[in-house]
């Protein structure tokens, strides 16, 4: 790959969104220090730029969430030379007036996962800013890519679950009485591994359902929750590709580079 194809800018595709590019792409196999990613990169063109797709879950949806190998995927978008990254999700509402086909930007997420590889810096005592999770130039991106067909919401606070199980009633109405909107299971470590590599990172989040508890009824069933995406992924689709057209810079902005001054154990990628 020449370094006038090597894409500076990707989207990493949920539960339901396993590919992006109406054209070829190529198959990139990326080895990293932390395994294989999800799936070989595909690189394909969107607006006459090279654009990185990666499936978070794998080509099949091989991967639970908490199974997927986040820290090989952001690192081997990286060693690509990818620097902004949209992410779209699919998200269980917390909010009975944000219905199934809304679109969310999150500002603000809370971890409530376990386990979960989090770090590429498990010493020399490395921290990074994260007080702000998501990229804002992204977000503003994201939220002025919309149209008639698809209503966005420009701010929200995803709740990320361990799952791979729903919530229960009384956790979906906990994660609301605190003011929590949104439900998801991928959010993170993939956010902050983003940020400890210095890549801009925007999630966009498609709401399937109301979470349990919400409202009654039997609560969140997997099956219903894909054909709600499978309902809502063409428009879905278009806005992430009008988002991805509309990015002007492609190097990472100020706010998402958190190592200065910083001496690193290692080179990032």
């Amino acid at each position: 790959m020449t370094s006038k194809d090597r894409p500076a800018l990707a989207v990493i595709g949920g539960s339901g969104f396993y590919d992006f590019f109406d054209g070829a792409a190529d198959a990139v196999a990326v080895k990293t220090p932390y395994g294989d990613p999800s799936a070989p990169i595909a690189v394909g063109d969107v607006e006459g730029r090279p654009v990185a797709f990666l499936p978070r879950h794998g080509g099949r949806h091989e991967y639970s969430p908490h199974t997927v190998p986040y820290r090989a995927n952001m690192w081997a978008l990286r060693s690509l030379g990818v620097r902004r990254i949209f992410a779209p999700c699919a998200v269980g509402s917390l909010r009975p007036d944000w219905g199934p086909g809304t679109v969310v930007i999150p500002d603000q997420l809370v971890d409530r996962t376990s386990g979960r590889d989090q770090t590429y810096f498990d010493g020399n005592g490395i921290h990074v800013s994260f007080a702000d999770p998501y990229c804002a130039d992204l977000r503003e991106i994201a939220v002025k890519s919309a149209d008639s067909a698809v209503h966005v919401h420009p701010h929200g606070t995803m709740a990320v679950i361990q799952g791979p199980r729903f919530s229960t009633r009384a956790e979906s109405r906990w994660y609301a009485a605190q003011g929590w909107e949104l439900v998801n299971m991928t959010g993170y470590p993939e956010s902050v591994l983003a940020r400890e590599l210095e890549m801009c990172y925007a999630a966009v989040a498609l709401v399937t359902d109301l979470d349990a508890g919400v409202t009654e009824g039997e609560g969140v069933k997997a099956s219903e929750v894909f054909a709600e995406f499978e309902r809502n992924i063409g428009p879905f689709k278009d806005l992430v590709r009008r988002a991805v057209g509309g990015v002007s810079d492609t190097e990472t902005c100020e706010q998402c580079r958190v190592h200065a001054g910083i001496a690193l154990p290692f080179d990032l990628p």
